[in-house]
């Protein structure tokens, strides 16, 4: 596939511009870049969502079957009140005349040999929207990858494919995309973890405010080199704060849920709190699970002495709590709102009229003030937020909750899917945040960003705590060492 001189703006904004790339058989190549440097426009305009301004792409025909385009989108694509199975079969086919009933039990073991691939088991007549984003991550591959032996003039496009997967799921996802590059087709892969580019790539390109400033092989460019081209000059990330614990805010005893056996934890002002742990662990239940949102089978939480009953998420907002989740299209903001509509969806005591009517003055202040504290880019508060870059969709569902200047910030998977520089931007809203008193508590599948971010790490391995890291302990190796089941 070649594309020359790709260029697309939308209004004023200049997406895209002048972007020219080939992809050869057996090639991956990688694209890296900041939030809104253009990598989703590319792979809009190879998909035929946008139409480009000017440019053209070429999808070069050889033996066999003309080039054929497949993506895995960063929405994923799928339907969530479908099944596994059934979200599987689409676009495959029926494998029986239109008059016979579906054979459900053979489309039900083929769901399972397709996941299987990924060492997952879950039940695959489950509805999507019950899947964690991980295991969600996964039926999106399966499905890209489905009836892969039987093509070869191919270009596979991922868009973000690992942004909520860690650990072993990325390394089975890497060797099946370097197994696909090895049997003829073309690879294009987006991602913001860098050191997965470095493992994967043959060659890397690099865009910035929608320009290319690097194309070159993978061995001329190592991680610094990455990320100097994705930002434009070298990147301070914050240091290990020093920590002054208040009194306690959190305090969980027994908790139980879905997969969490157990979990004891208290958080105090002014702490960040890491939650660490494999898919499956039940790290990814605890955030929601404290906030109210997922049902609980036992256990206790109190905020500031307060008990927090399940369900109720006004009384949890109430006592001062805020949650940003893992999944911001489904569950943190919506997507068809603009910004400032997002922004303001918490209501906080003081920014209503006598008739609680929202006072606008107050909500283009408002606005104005969190878009510049966090850094979001375009400074376009009306624009709807589905025009935004992940990274910057995602400052403002935080800035959503911190403008409530909340006692206890709950956050799963706070950077995923974003760029370097948005990382950092987020990493010091959280620093600051804890700073000002706050009790903070992280729940992240990247051992890097908790060992990075957090004063103290509890780890999770088949729903109970493992290990508590903090101090000298608290490390990168620490925390994965421990998250292996015994």
């Amino acid at each position: 596939m070649s594309i020359e001189g790709l260029t697309k703006s939308f209004g004023a904004t200049r997406a895209l511009d002048d972007v020219s790339l080939t992809i050869h058989p057996g090639e991956v190549l990688a694209v890296v870049g900041h939030n809104g440097s253009g990598k989703s426009t590319l792979v809009k305009l190879m998909a035929g969502f946008h139409t480009a301004d000017h440019g053209t792409i070429d999808l070069h025909s050889g033996p066999g079957r003309p080039t054929e385009l497949r993506f895995i989108h960063q929405d994923l694509g799928l339907v969530e009140t479908l099944s596994t199975r059934e979200n599987l079969g689409l676009g495959s086919g029926r494998s029986t005349a239109p008059w016979l009933p579906l054979r459900k039990a053979a489309e039900r073991h083929l769901a399972r040999e397709l996941t299987a691939q990924f060492g997952v088991d879950f039940d695959v007549d489950a509805l999507v929207r019950e899947l964690s984003p991980a295991e969600r991550t996964i039926v999106a591959i399966a499905r890209a990858l489905r009836g892969w032996d039987q093509d070869k003039n191919v270009v596979l496009i991922l868009d973000e494919p690992t942004a909520a997967l860690h650990g072993a799921e990325v390394d089975r996802l890497m060797a099946v995309v370097r197994r696909v590059a090895q049997r003829g087709a073309g690879v294009l892969f987006i991602s913001h973890r860098l050191d997965e580019v470095l493992g994967v790539a043959d060659t890397v390109l690099a865009l910035r405010n929608g320009k290319v400033v690097g194309n070159l092989p993978r061995v001329e460019v190592d991680y610094a080199g990455l990320v100097e081209l994705v930002a434009g000059a070298e990147l301070q990330l914050p240091g290990r704060r020093d920590v002054t614990r208040g009194e306690p805010i959190l305090r969980v005893r027994g908790l139980a849920g879905r997969s969490i056996v157990e979990l004891d934890v208290t958080v105090h002002a002014g702490e960040i709190v890491g939650v660490a742990g494999i898919l499956g662990s039940g790290r990814d239940e605890v955030c929601s699970m404290i906030f109210g949102g997922r049902r609980r089978s036992s256990g206790t939480v109190e905020l500031t002495d307060h008990p927090l009953a399940p369900g109720d998420l006004q009384e949890s907002i109430r006592r001062g709590a805020a949650f940003v989740p893992g999944d911001r299209h489904q569950d943190g903001a919506v997507m068809t709102m603009t910004a400032t509509e997002n922004l303001m969806a918490v209501r906080v005591p003081g920014t209503e009229s006598r008739w609680r009517r929202l006072r606008k003055g107050h909500e283009a202040d408002e606005s104005a003030k969190w878009f510049s504290t966090c850094g979001v880019v375009p400074a376009l508060p009306s624009m709807e937020l589905s025009q935004f870059s992940g990274g910057n969709q995602q400052k403002v569902v935080l800035a959503k909750w911190l403008r409530t200047r909340p006692r206890l910030l709950l956050l799963e998977e706070p950077t995923q899917g974003v760029d370097v520089g948005a990382k950092a931007v987020i990493h010091r809203l959280i620093a600051e945040t804890a700073g000002a008193g706050t009790g903070v508590l992280v729940a992240s599948s990247e051992a890097k960003e908790l060992a990075e971010l957090c004063d103290r790490v509890l780890v999770l391995a088949d729903g109970v705590v493992t290990a508590e890291l903090e101090g000298a302990e608290l490390t990168e190796a620490r925390i994965l060492q421990s998250s292996v089941p015994a």
